[in-house]
């Protein structure tokens, strides 16, 4: 059996080496990543500007995307993903194992909390929502899996960015710190300290969350998420959902450990 690896200092937190003579594919696929719930839409030009390319190169890259039924043309010579995508974040929820163990305790967190809970994973510089469960109360915070925000920003961003390997934090903390302010430092040293994080409409107006660690072995930085409208949780109810959410944590992190052996 090969020895797990720590999800904080483990291959998945490392940059991947490049594999070469693959630069043209490696473009079209940055192309592809440049869309996001922040960017639906973009035009050629500025999709030329985020992947480095110029503009001509750039249209063989979009017309190739279009062949493949990817991308298609919108409005004032805007582009955008088409509905053929949808099936590959559908595989990639289904053949993440974290997701469907980690499944059970978060409807049971929910039910208990009364809240939305949420998986968030470390990609690069993103928090990536990889599942959620919404409670049934009628005023709830939505988040689809596969939303993103940037690492540094709300509970979620900042506990996983407090989470990454010393050089890898200190690597990608300058651009935040001029996005954000320096007052993040001192919140990644609290969730350092505390392991957990929180937030208030930092991300959402009149929204509070709270993210603790999930300590799997051999994965990438997770966190457990609870979010919800900020009026309506009570200092006390705060400190109870921190308590719960780490009690769900370390039930999901024995799940997983029973499931690796």
């Amino acid at each position: 059996m090969t020895p797990a690896v720590s999800a904080v200092d483990g291959p998945a937190t490392t940059s991947p080496r490049r594999t070469p003579g693959a630069s043209s594919s490696r473009k079209v696929l940055q192309l592809l990543l440049a869309f996001s719930e922040r960017r639906w839409e973009a035009s050629v030009a500025e999709l030329a500007a985020t992947i480095g390319t110029p503009v001509a190169t750039t249209y063989r890259y979009v017309a190739l995307l279009k062949e493949l039924q990817l991308l298609e043309e919108g409005t004032a010579g805007h582009y955008h993903l088409t509905s053929q995508v949808m099936p590959l974040a559908r595989a990639a929820q289904l053949a993440n194992d974290l997701v469907r163990l980690a499944k059970p305790a978060m409807e049971e967190a929910a039910r208990e909390l009364g809240e939305t809970v949420m998986l968030f994973q470390q990609f690069g510089d993103a928090a990536v929502c990889a599942d959620r469960v919404e409670c049934d109360r009628a005023m709830r915070f939505t988040f689809e899996p596969g939303h993103s925000v940037p690492l540094g920003l709300g509970a979620s961003g900042k506990m996983l960015l407090a989470l990454l390997p010393e050089i890898e934090r200190d690597r990608r903390l300058p651009p935040i710190l001029d996005q954000y302010g320096t007052a993040v430092n001192d919140e990644l040293k609290l969730a350092q300290e505390n392991r957990f994080s929180v937030s208030s409409g930092e991300i959402d107006e009149g929204v509070w969350a709270c993210s603790v660690p999930v300590p799997a072995m051999g994965k990438r930085p997770t966190v457990l998420t609870m979010a919800g409208p900020a009026a309506r949780i009570s200092e006390a109810a705060r400190e109870t959902a921190i308590t719960a959410l780490r009690g769900y944590a370390t039930r999901i992190e024995r799940t997983i450990s029973s499931y690796s052996l």
